[in-house]
């Protein structure tokens, strides 16, 4: 390999990190009751930096500092965002979208990834909404990113199980009721009933941010199936290091390049502790090797 060549290969290695980013959620950590082992945030963070990334969202309220940026800065990290689930087929829920906005503008960061929660404490069913319900939560999203903007804040929708928005169906409906940003979540969208690698091909220009963890293909259908609740179906394995399940990442993530997606890849593999896992084992180990895995896979789209 030439001189020229070996620097352009350490500048696909470097860009490619620089994108890759992962979240709390991928060592158990999650705003819902009951929801496993919760980690401390020390070993979180340092594990989060060692696996590679060296930027995060911040996990579930209360998780992190109301204002985290000394806390990531003795991690060597920096804030990407925070999932901000809100009830928006009601009156004010593009308020909620806006304190949420605000709180991540004073922490430094910018993107408010906005789930449209029914109200409830798990993720295990899917509310039906009327007519008038629909209209409210599409001009709450609309109202919402607007606001956001005005803090220098991109919200961004995500498709999520459980949600007022979880099937290819709802995301059609944003999509054509709604100029909000899609947040990608590949895992999500996949046992919702959605291909993420189609949606990718197909509407790349909406979106604005990525989430991304691999499905295990038999839990996936069981979960579609109703012969597993989706929470179950987490603390069985249902996702998986990137690479190891159903999803074609490489494939996914060359559609969105080619639609000029230049955000962030964050690594979200949703997982159920049953109790403190032993030092570089567990979340640390998977995390690694899905940050590796994408390198390569960015490093290839970047070709």
């Amino acid at each position: 390999m030439s001189t020229t060549q070996s620097a352009a290969s350490g500048a696909d290695v470097r860009a490619a990190w620089s994108r890759i980013a992962a979240a709390p959620i991928s060592w158990g950590v999650c705003e819902v009751p009951g929801w496993g082992h919760q980690m401390e945030p020390d070993r979180v963070l340092a594990e989060l930096r060692a696996a590679g990334p060296a930027a995060t969202e911040a996990g579930p309220e209360g998780f992190l500092p109301d204002d985290p940026r000394g806390t990531l800065a003795a991690h060597d990290l920096s804030l990407v965002g925070a999932f901000v689930p809100a009830v928006l087929h009601e009156p004010g829920g593009a308020d909620e979208i806006e304190r949420a906005a605000a709180r991540l503008a004073a922490a430094g960061a910018g993107i408010a990834v906005v789930a449209a929660i029914a109200g409830a404490d798990d993720y295990d069913s899917r509310p039906e909404l009327t007519s008038e319900q629909w209209a409210t939560l599409l001009g709450a999203l609309d109202e919402g990113a607007a606001r956001a903007a005005h803090h220098g804040v991109r919200a961004v929708l995500h498709p999520h199980m459980g949600t007022v928005i979880e099937s290819q169906a709802d995301v059609d409906r944003v999509l054509e009721g709604s100029s909000i940003a899609l947040c990608l979540d590949t895992g999500h969208l996949m046992v919702g009933g959605a291909d993420p690698v189609a949606l990718a091909e197909a509407a790349g220009d909406r979106v604005e941010h990525v989430h991304l963890k691999d499905v295990d293909g038999e839990l996936c259908a069981a979960v579609r199936a109703g012969a597993v609740a989706y929470s179950d179906a987490v603390r069985q394995g249902l996702y998986c290091p990137l690479g190891q399940g159903a999803v074609d990442v490489p494939r996914m993530v060359r559609a969105l390049e080619r639609h000029g997606y230049a955000g962030w890849y964050v690594l979200e593999q949703d997982v159920m502790l049953a109790g403190e896992p032993a030092a570089g084992a567990g979340p640390a180990a998977e995390v690694r090797a899905s940050a590796e895995y994408l390198a390569g896979v960015l490093e290839g789209a970047a070709r």
